[in-house]
This record gives C-alpha cells, structure tokens and sequence, in this order.
C-alpha cells in the first residue's frame, strides 16, 4: 500500500498577509493555533483536504503538500539514498503530530506526517461542509520526468499512470484516502504544489491579482498537461489549468472543469 497525502501548506515570513490572502481568495475558514506561529485552513468544500499557513523562520516561502508516513526518520532516509535531503529534521509538535520535511533531487519540499494521521486533528482533518473551494489535487513538477517518476514512487510507493506520454504521469497514492495529483517534467518550471478546484478560473485569476498576487503566463505547463490529457483520452477534455504566486511568491494552482453536457 503506498502512502496517502492528508494535507497542505504554504508559509512565509509574514504569514499573516498569506493568512489574509488565503482566507478572502478561497472562502477558506482560518484558525490561529496558541502558539501564533501556525494557522489552520478549513477549506469548507466537504471533500479534498485542509492545510495550513506557517510562519517561516529562515524567512524562506514555501508550497507544498504532507504525505503520511509510517516512520518520517525511515523515510528521510530513505530520500537522501534517492538522492533528495534534509529539510527539517524529525519534529514533534506539541504530542499532537510528528512531522518532517524533506527535499527532493530537484530542492523542491515535501512535508512528511507520522501515521496515522487523526482524522480530528491538524495533519489530516476532513474539510467540513461549506461554499469554500476544494483543494483536490498535488503536484510536482521537476527539471527531468523521469527522475521525479523514480524518486517519488519508489519512496512513497505510488503508482503511476503515463498512458504513454512519460512527461506527465498521474499519482494513483493506493490508499482510498487524501488527494491524488500528477509528476512532471518541464524545462523551467520548478514545483512543488497544489490546486484548488474553482469554478471560473479567469474570475479565480481577477481575484488573485486584486488581493495581491500573480497569475504565471507561462504556458509551459498547462501544455504539458494538455498533452498529457490528449493522450490518456484521445481528446482534449474541458479542464483549464494554471498557477499564481501568491504575496510571498509561492507557486499556487487552480483548475476549472465542467463536466460536458
């Protein structure tokens, strides 16, 4: 069985002004831990998975996504004979969770939970009902497909589906549980990230730039992703994609699709 993804996270130095961001851009309904230095988002759509604003104290931002594990210092291990690393070491937050952070052999992040993860508590609680938009779906996207293809399903024990077009493969976790997302392979774009299901994407885009963010033009990866569809389907489908940087600079991804008539 592989490993399922519970949650996601974006952080920042003035994690406030994320917090603002965040809340007003989605509908997400946001909560202060005691300790000041971490928010909790409650994505409100009933389905996907919640997340949460960090306080970087390097001062660095970062986007990405939890995966649960069984053992997160077996894991980094792991990673750093793939040739990834470190990030932060094995942590235990106030007993209520035990995480860590790797990076993978492009220095993209990726947090790790001890499993199991509480369905109750911050790692892996269940969005609750609401008008909020749902967070359905992560992302990598590294300087050589086959390399991110290799490191991430041999540590997390994924399975991949290419449908023959090996620039673009999409993440079976095996587990019935989080999100599932896509690995990909670009010549610029690096990421690590996730997408949140909107219901127009040029109104989702106006918002963005309003609130203080910036949608990314470059094509590159929606095409790959058009691409990658085209082959799996035989047609292209209704989906539109894209990404933002948020007010810190991280990277951000929206998807739009309406099922045809």
């Amino acid at each position: 069985m592989g490993n399922a993804v519970v949650h996601f996270e974006v952080a920042a130095a003035d994690d406030r002004l994320l917090a603002t961001f965040y809340g007003e851009l989605f509908g997400w309904r946001l909560r202060d831990l005691a300790s000041g230095a971490y928010t909790v988002i409650d994505t409100c759509a009933g389905h996907g998975i919640n997340g949460g604003i960090a306080r970087s104290q390097t001062g660095e931002p970062w986007s990405t996504f939890y995966v649960e594990v069984e053992d997160p210092q077996a894991t980094l291990d792991q990673a750093n004979s793939l040739g990834g690393s470190t990030a932060m070491p094995v942590t235990e937050i106030g007993g209520a969770a035990t995480i860590a952070m790797l990076k993978d052999p492009d220095g993209l992040p990726v947090g790790l939970v001890k499993a199991p993860a509480e369905a109750t508590g911050v790692f892996a609680s269940e969005p609750s009902a609401g008008s909020g938009e749902m967070l359905d779906w992560f992302e990598v996207i590294g300087s050589d497909a086959a390399r991110t293809r290799h490191f991430y399903s041999e540590l997390f024990d994924w399975t991949l589906d290419d449908a023959g077009f090996p620039d673009y493969a999409v993440v079976d976790t095996g587990t019935g549980r989080g999100v599932q997302g896509g690995l990909g392979g670009v010549q610029e774009s690096r990421w690590t990230t996730t997408y949140a299901w909107v219901a127009d994407i040029e109104d989702a885009f106006s918002r963005v730039e309003k609130l203080g963010g910036s949608r990314i033009l470059d094509q590159e990866v929606p095409d790959l992703k058009d691409r990658s569809r085209l082959v799996r389907f035989g047609f292209l489908d209704t989906m539109r994609t894209g990404a933002f940087r948020d007010p810190a600079g991280n990277v951000f991804g929206l998807f739009e699709f309406n099922a045809p008539a």
